[in-house]
């Protein structure tokens, strides 16, 4: 680990001013990604700025949603009552990821700023564009099991792997910035994360210098048909191969809305909007699910050795859309 100088924010926005004032400074809430990346010298910021006495820990009603505060722990958001009984789909999912040791210090928004685990990112000896732009992505001809499906590029083929961060996508959330002028801007939540294109160092649309705030979540019907399935090499501790977070707003036997996102196979959280767009107005049945699955899965693009996410998405989705309608 390289040296750093180690400072205090004691609002939010000192925290912003100190960011702004040096680009090789990096917040600290949890840190649970941060420092691991450090530690493996792929990450080497000058500064850290610890957050953790910023008043954003609340988790609240509001007149449109409910709203998560950056810095709230992910075991304090997946246990929180309105979450458990109006958002169940975002506390199944962050009980799917890491461990609960990882979750008790984890932040909210440190779960959407984490890294990709490929581990030609993580073994600064390999080439890797989005560590080192420029020098090559070892995945492409290497060994690409667990790496992306859809959106990549000839840069990039990482995947990006929060789960608490795929449901967020199915709930249509967005994230709230406080920027440097002291403004706030919304961002839709799939605009917060981008594919790789020709920069795959960049994986999100934040600017240097803002601060997430909260992330907000709007109203919906899936409290009582909602699904995470999570498909991975072992049951605790593993990154998704590939999971999906399933949504459906029923009006009788008729799905009137569908929401479904995938994890695993993208730079991003991965919108089923194929799949939502067939569903959409049909009757809830297993033949229109798989139906479904497979018109999304059809546009994948699998790499050398990882061909068999492609059935693995199109069983995931259906089985995700099965359980969400059992409830």
């Amino acid at each position: 680990m390289n040296p750093f100088k180690f400072s205090m924010a004691q609002n939010q926005s000192q925290a912003v001013n100190m960011l702004v004032s040096n680009n090789s400074a990096a917040l600290l809430g949890g840190g649970t990604n941060l420092l691991d990346l450090m530690k493996e010298h792929v990450a080497a910021p000058t500064e850290l700025i610890d957050i953790t006495r910023l008043e954003l820990k609340t988790i609240e009603k509001n007149a449109l949603g409910i709203s998560l505060g950056a810095l709230a722990k992910n075991t304090d958001t997946a246990n929180h009552p309105i979450i458990r009984s109006d958002y169940p789909l975002l506390s199944k999912a962050i009980l799917a990821g890491a461990s609960a040791q990882i979750r008790n210090m984890a932040t909210n928004g440190g779960n959407l700023l984490q890294r990709t685990r490929c581990s030609y990112f993580y073994d600064i000896a390999m080439p890797c564009n989005k560590r080192e732009p420029g020098s090559g992505c070892a995945a492409m001809e290497g060994f690409n099991r667990m790496h992306a499906i859809f959106g990549w590029s000839d840069q990039c083929v990482a995947v990006y792997p929060s789960d608490m961060a795929v449901a967020l996508s199915a709930l249509r959330a967005s994230v709230r910035v406080l920027q440097q002028d002291g403004s706030s801007r919304n961002i839709a939540f799939d605009d917060f994360h981008i594919l790789p294109g020709q920069h795959p160092e960049k994986d999100n649309s934040l600017k240097h210098g803002e601060l997430i705030t909260s992330i907000e979540i709007p109203e919906n019907k899936l409290a009582a048909h909602s699904a995470y399935v999570k498909v991975r090499d072992r049951n605790s501790y593993a990154f998704a191969l590939v999971s999906v977070a399933a949504g459906l707003a029923l009006e009788g036997a008729r799905i009137g809305d569908a929401h479904i996102s995938m994890g695993g196979v993208a730079h991003k959280p991965w919108r089923a909007l194929k799949a939502e767009a067939f569903l959409k107005g049909k009757t809830a049945s297993t033949a229109n699910f798989r139906a479904a699955a497979k018109a999304e899965m059809a546009a994948a693009k699998p790499l050398s050795h990882n061909k068999f996410k492609v059935e693995m998405g199109i069983n995931s989705i259906t089985n995700a859309l099965e359980m969400a309608l059992k409830g």
